[in-house]
């Protein structure tokens, strides 16, 4: 087939969502900003995952097989997993500057691979590390185009942990589907009811009871639709999905272009200036991600093998 000689063949459909995941989540932080100035992070969390979490409720019909108890205990895991990445990532925010936090939650992409020999005993290829090395020092460019001096603090202490269990959440979705053939819809489903359940519950400690009124602008509950729909449902299907299918590392990379789509709508859309050096480091993210999607030499490794559906 003519497909055989493609440049192209290296990317399989399980990737292409993954980037379109990444330029979701990269103009989900102007959508996210806007909303949570209209309502507190807690009880925005709480709204956005328990309106997934409706949205996917015929999905979770599989729940009452046995294959669908055992989803259950998977996205439990990691789902509390995810939410311990969303709490660390908007609170180490709020204690850091946006160009630390930047760097810092992009060390996902080169903390994957050393998690990914840890849990799963699984070295990755000599190229993955030297792709995640340069995925880093891009992401270390552009977080260095903001005149804010990098400093070390609770926040980011708090991104350093979120970028560490990104990269856990990534393996051990990877090793649980091995155990587990746990429809990527279910399993997003439940992962949304443990965040929803958990930040709910944090939001009503965190005020006593005493939670703050949704918002009645239109302009809101759009941006809430958007990050339900597009940011969450399909983008924690496309992750789960492809999760199952490549290495953790591929993952890892491939959505380490996300802060490049996050500049693009940064740019055309809220009107910030990214220097020139901002832009080379965009440049290395998308390049380390596509290098790592090349063909292998040799015969390819059974956990890139896709899964019969």
């Amino acid at each position: 087939m003519g497909f055989a000689k493609s440049p192209l063949r290296g990317i399989g459909s399980g990737e292409l969502m993954l980037l379109m995941v990444a330029a979701v989540w990269g103009s989900s932080y102007a959508v996210a900003k806007q909303a949570t100035q209209q309502l507190p992070v807690l009880e925005f969390l709480a709204l956005r995952f328990g309106l997934t979490f409706i949205v996917l409720l015929p999905a979770l019909k599989t729940l009452f097989t046995a294959q669908g108890r055992s989803g259950l205990a998977v996205g439990g895991m990691l789902g509390a997993n995810l939410l311990a990445v969303f709490l660390c990532e908007t609170f180490g925010v709020s204690l850091t500057t946006a160009s630390n936090a930047a760097f810092l939650i992009s060390l996902c992409v080169a903390l994957t691979p050393l998690v990914e020999w840890w849990l799963l005993g699984e070295r990755p290829q000599q190229r993955v590390f030297g792709a995640a090395a340069i995925s880093a020092s891009g992401a270390a460019m552009l977080s260095l185009t903001s005149p804010a001096e990098l400093s070390v603090g609770w926040g980011d202490g708090l991104m350093l942990l979120a970028a560490f269990l990104r990269a856990v959440m990534v393996c051990l979705t990877r090793r649980l589907a091995r155990r587990h053939a746990v429809p990527a819809l279910t399993l997003t489903a439940v992962q949304s009811g443990v965040i929803a359940i958990g930040a709910f519950v944090l939001a009503l400690v965190r005020s006593k009871g005493a939670l703050a009124s949704l918002p009645s602008g239109a302009g809101f509950w759009w941006a809430m639709a958007y990050l339900v729909m597009f940011c969450t449902v399909f983008a924690f299907f496309a992750q789960n999905h492809a999760a199952a299918r490549t290495s953790p590392s591929r993952v890892s990379l491939l959505m380490g272009s996300e802060p490049v789509f996050g500049a693009l709508v940064a740019v055309h859309w809220l009107g910030e200036d990214i220097r020139p050096l901002g832009w080379v480091g965009g440049l290395l993210i998308v390049a380390a991600a596509w290098w790592v999607t090349l063909p292998q030499r040799g015969p390819m490794p059974a956990a890139t093998v896709p899964s019969p559906p």
